[in-house]
C-alpha cells in the first residue's frame, strides 16, 4: 500500500555459530568468522544469500582509502570491472543503489561486538537504520565513528592484505559459508 513501508525481510536461514564466509575476490581469498550471536539477522541473510549465488561475479563498487571497501550491489552483475570502477551507471542503474527486493532489521544497538575494527565485515545501508539488503562492506583500519549506526556481522580471520588491495571494479567471485569449529 502506498505510504506504507514494506515489512522487514526475516531470513529462514538457521545460524548455527560456526559459520565463516570464504570470500573469492580477484585479488584473493578472504575468511571471515561470521558472528551469528550478536547480529542473527545479518549472519542469516548473508548466509542465504551467499548459498544462493547472489554475490556470485558482482564487482566492489566503492572504494574510500583508509575507509571502506563495498560490494554486493546487484546492479554490478552485468558490468565491467571497468565500468564498475568509472562510477557511471550500467543496464541496470547505478552501482551501490541496488540490492535483493527487501530489508533487514539493524542489529547495532544489540550486538554486543559492534565493533568496526580493520578488516570489520558490516552492513552498507541508506539513511534509514532498517534499509540493509546485500550490500556490505569491509573496514580499511578502525572506523569506531560507525559503531552506533551500522551492523557489523564478522570478523576476518585471513586475507586483510586482500582487502588492502581491492578497489572498485575488483570481483567478487564467489561466497560460500563453511561450518568450521573455532
Amino acid at each position: 500500500m502506498f505510504g506504507i513501508p514494506d515489512p522487514l525481510y526475516t531470513p529462514e536461514y538457521v545460524v548455527k555459530g560456526d559459520e565463516v564466509a570464504v570470500l573469492t575476490t580477484s585479488k584473493g581469498t578472504i575468511r571471515v568468522r561470521l558472528d551469528g550471536e550478536g547480529a542473527p539477522i545479518h549472519v542469516a541473510n548473508f548466509c542465504e544469500l551467499a548459498g544462493s549465488g547472489f554475490y556470485d561475479d558482482l564487482k566492489f563498487h566503492r572504494y574510500v582509502p583508509g575507509f571502506v571497501i563495498q560490494g554486493g550491489c546487484p546492479n554490478t552483475r552485468d558490468m565491467t570491472p571497468e565500468e564498475v570502477a568509472s562510477g557511471r551507471p550500467g543496464r541496470d542503474g547505478m552501482p551501490g543503489t541496488g540490492g535483493p527486493g527487501y530489508r533487514i532489521r539493524h542489529e547495532y544497538d544489540t550486538n554486543p561486538r559492534n565493533s568496526h575494527v580493520d578488516g570489520a565485515l558490516a552492513m552498507a545501508r541508506s539513511q534509514n537504520p532498517d534499509s540493509a539488503g546485500s550490500q556490505f562492506y569491509f573496514c580499511l583500519g578502525p572506523q569506531h565513528m560507525l559503531d552506533d549506526g551500522y551492523t557489523v556481522f564478522g570478523t576476518t580471520l585471513e586475507g586483510l592484505d586482500v582487502i588492502g588491495k581491492l578497489r572498485a571494479g575488483d570481483v567478487i567471485e564467489s561466497i560460500r559459508i563453511e561450518h568450521v569449529a573455532l
